[in-house]
């Protein structure tokens, strides 16, 4: 590993400028950003509230609407989540069969447009989906007064578009081109195109031999023993392709072969090849072989080089004991007999797995795309079990984003060279899980290959402020009525795009405080608090009467899961013993960072080597750690610029160059045209590579001040090395809050380290985020009864409703509860971005404490 510190690139050196801004926000002294982290540790670790302040989360855009309260995920069929492509559809598990090979698109899929104007975008944007739309206004009382929507428009339906989906046109359209026949313009995929000329190749050689069977024998000594005996037939036949030829061989060639070998050798080489060409389907030894004179050894790598060159690695060459050298013709990797020269297969039949390249090609890819649909389970813990089915590395899986275990979610897969057929029989071992919807494509899916996810989310046993006076509407006109104006404030406001509270991991100890002692250096300290775990959850495990100890809670050790319990027996074992097997029997495997300190610390040479042990943890969990310090700080600027400055825009706030490039007049644009000696300055014409990373730039004081620009522009950095800090005083924030004891004591103009990993180059993130498109709700009453009952179908319902038939779900729908509506739930259905959180738009809809998260286990330890 490289511990030596990276050279700084001057573009990339960062300063944070603490410039004033204008007199109206020198009137507004921004808050210590130490203020806006919680100070009291004996707060319950399980209230959300308390854990939003100590993650920074502090701020509403709407504050002074009335919120409610409600509980999430009671039930995981109430948090249902589909990702959306980069095409814009929903992804749905709706079809469990097997894809039908790819086709090329037809002529009346493609746009009529003049032919001169035919471009790439043209054909792709006519392939894209619309989104998934929802109603626009929820049902009861909203503040115009509308009336309920049936509950069935809540329900998603598969995304509309009849055509082809076209693979993505940011990173693919190079394997599409446009081919203009007599007839008609087809977009075809060059690699589909590639396997059937491949084909066509094949059917032309099958002739080709047939032609010379009629004249020269089939080449087979069986059925032409009759005729003529084997090598009369196969003389025969090469002495038509020699007169045959097609292969000249240059001058230069000849003239390096003749430095090699004799004049009659050479001949009998071209000869020798010509016979490969005219009939490539013959077996290799009826080509015959050529025999050289003695050849030194020193010259017969060039030799060996020099043929494969030539004859384009259609001759294999080999050297007999004398120092000669035997010339072949080199064997055919395609496999010709399919009985295995003679022998014959026992292997068991069935779908035929296809071979090489162009057989991929020809089904559409090397990669199999699949929707994977769970049921309360972690992304990689179904991935990791069909893996293990497949006898597949984790790693030939690769997916858009990992999805929340306590729901039902939807997400995309791709797998490399794994058929359907097989990937069907794998997931009919999974428990809670299916997979459908199978397409092959030439492309992997790559982390971030969406756009965002859609959500149907259901919130129980609703509380709302209620007037019960005589003559008021009744409780669910009025709930309606409250939901009705969050809703709309959400859909025009937006919310604080605040890193969510998974981002600090479910731990009395949050990731975010193993980032920041990894950052400060401290790795003893970081791997302390991984395996740290709280007494109750210890004496839990050990059938302890936890109410007779003082310091331990009894709520807390009546809700201890039963991993929570194991991964407290299991360090504390290790505490006790240093020895790693006792613990690691007992550890549960989804402790995967936990295993990994065990193994490393437990030799009694490694015991103190915090570093080495943090480096057998898997790099995307290290990365967990440090992307969780930043976004704390992140979340701490939000909070700090949105209470001090609002909605107004200042001189030096950030935006993304991507979206709002320098105006041409800008004097960074502007460069001059001659040097100081008076010479014209000649610029290279050659094209400047393009920055892949996202980059923002400083408002001036008149783009600021021009009414160009909104708050939904703003972007705010994560801490790096290679990302600019706002121009103004937001700055301070960074600086006051990382430098300060819960920051950690940190500078943010250096966050390089020598450990590469944790080396954090910094990101932008939009300060306001917005719901896309339009908001479904509904306001439900149901009965004590029915605190199980589920409101939303999943994918899998609908498959299997359509399965039973419509006779069967009619009745079960003609079921109606007799019972009173005593409870309220109110069931949304949204889409956000990606990377941005489902909690944080509920809490900005709901207000303060209105989010109340279900908890049946005890998370301890971290």
């Amino acid at each position: 590993m490289d511990n030596s510190d990276p050279p700084a690139s001057p573009r990339k050196k960062v300063k944070a400028r603490h410039d004033h801004m204008s007199t109206v926000m020198a009137e507004n002294e921004h808050i210590p950003a130490t203020s806006l982290i919680g100070d009291d540790p004996s707060g319950d670790s399980d209230d959300s509230l308390n854990k939003e302040n100590e993650c920074g989360i502090t701020e509403y855009v709407g504050p002074d609407l009335p919120g409610f309260v409600g509980i999430l995920k009671k039930r995981y069929t109430d948090f249902l989540v589909n990702e959306i492509l980069p095409n814009g559809q929903v992804t749905h598990l709706d079809n469990l069969k097997k894809p039908t090979k790819r086709k090329i698109l037809s002529e009346a899929a493609i746009p009529a447009i003049p032919e001169h104007q035919i471009s790439l975008s043209h054909i792709l944007d006519s392939t894209k989906s619309p989104l998934d739309e929802v109603g626009t206004n929820g049902p009861g009382l909203d503040p115009a007064g509308s009336t309920a929507p049936e509950a069935a428009t809540l329900k998603s339906s598969p995304t509309a578009g009849s055509l082809n989906k076209v693979d993505d046109p940011v990173r693919h359209k190079d394997t599409f081109y446009l081919q203009q026949t007599a007839t008609e313009l087809r977009w075809v995929d060059k690699q589909t195109s590639e396997a059937s000329q491949a084909v066509a190749e094949a059917d032309a050689a099958e002739e080709a031999k047939a032609k010379d069977d009629q004249t020269f024998g089939s080449g087979n000594a069986e059925v032409d023993r009759k005729a003529a005996t084997p090598s009369e037939s196969i003389g025969a036949w090469q002495a038509y392709a020699n007169a045959s030829s097609t292969f000249q061989l240059p001058a230069e060639d000849r003239v390096l072969l003749l430095s090699f070998f004799e004049s009659i050798t050479v001949d009998e080489l071209v000869s020798l090849y010509n016979r490969i060409l005219r009939s490539p389907h013959r077996k290799t030894k009826e080509y015959g072989t050529v025999t050289s004179g003695p050849i030194e050894r020193d010259v017969r790598t060039k030799i060996h080089q020099t043929l494969r060159r030539i004859f384009n690695s259609r001759l294999d060459s080999s050297t007999n004991d004398d120092g000669s050298m035997v010339i072949a013709a080199a064997a055919s990797s395609s496999g010709r007999n399919a009985t295995n020269n003679g022998r014959h297969d026992n292997k068991p039949k069935g779908p035929k797995r296809p071979m090489g390249k162009a057989g991929w090609v020809e089904l559409g890819g090397e990669y199999l795309h699949f929707n994977l649909y769970k049921e309360n389970k972690d992304t990689m813990e179904s991935i990791s079990w069909l893996s293990k089915v497949l006898k597949m590395k984790p790693q030939a899986f690769q997916f858009a984003g990992t999805k929340d275990r306590r729901g039902v979610t939807v997400q995309r897969v791709s797998v490399y060279r794994t058929t359907a057929e097989r990937m069907i029989d794998a997931g009919r071992t999974l428990r809670n899980a299916k997979v459908g919807n199978f397409e092959y494509h030439p492309f992997a899916l790559q982390l971030g290959d969406l756009i965002g996810n859609a959500f149907t989310i259901t919130l129980r046993n609703c509380e709302f402020a209620i007037d019960s006076r005589p003559g008021m509407p009744s409780k669910a006109d009025q709930a309606s009525f409250i939901v009705g104006n969050a809703v709309n404030n959400l859909r025009s406001n937006g919310f604080i795009n605040y890193y969510g509270l998974q981002r600090f991991g479910s731990f009395s100890t949050g990731t975010h405080v193993v980032g920041m002692k990894m950052l400060q250096g401290n790795f003893g300290a970081a791997v302390e608090l991984i395996l740290s775990y709280h007494p109750s959850a210890l004496a839990a495990s050990q059938n302890q009467d936890t109410s007779s100890s003082p310091q331990v809670p009894d709520a807390h050790a009546a809700a201890v899961s039963r991993d929570d319990k194991a991964r407290a027996s299991a360090l504390h074992s290790f505490e006790t013993t240093q020895q790693s097997h006792p613990a690691l029997d007992i550890l549960p495997r989804k402790f995967s960072a936990e295993a990994c300190l065990i193994r490393h610390l437990a030799n009694p040479s490694r015991r103190t080597d915090y570093f080495g042990a943090l480096q057998t943890i898997s790099r995307n969990l290290r990365l967990m750690y440090v992307h969780a310090y930043q976004s704390l700080v992140w979340n701490v600027a939000a909070s700090a610029r949105w209470k001090n400055y609002g909605r107004e825009i200042f001189a030096g706030d950030l935006v993304l160059v991507d979206e709002h490039p320098l105006p041409s007049h800008s004097p960074q644009n502007n460069e001059p045209a001659f040097d100081t000696e008076g010479d014209p300055i000649i610029h290279s014409s050659a094209p400047v590579e393009a920055d892949t990373f996202t980059r923002a730039r400083p408002l001036s004081a008149e783009e600021a001040s021009s009414g160009a620009f909104s708050i939904y522009d703003i972007v705010l950095p994560t801490p790096g090395y290679d990302i600019l800090y706002p121009d103004n005083p937001t700055a301070d924030i960074y600086k006051d809050f990382m430098s300060s004891e819960k920051g950690g004591g940190l500078d943010p103009a250096d966050m390089r380290r020598k450990w590469k990993d944790i080396s954090l180059s910094g990101s932008y993130r939009k300060l306001l985020a917005k719901v896309q498109g339009e908001i479904g709700w509904e306001v439900r009453g149901y009965g004590s009864k029915g605190d199980d009952e589920q409101f939303v179908e999943t994918d899998l319902e609908s498959i299997e409703k359509g399965a039973k038939g419509e006779e069967n779900a009619a009745k079960a729908e003609g079921e109606e509860r007799e019972e009173e509506a005593e409870k309220l739930a109110v069931i949304l259905k949204f889409k956000l971005g990606s990377s941005q959180y489902a909690t944080m738009a509920l809490r900005e809809l709901m207000k303060e404490g209105g989010v109340r998260m279900w908890k049946m286990d005890y998370a301890g330890g971290r």
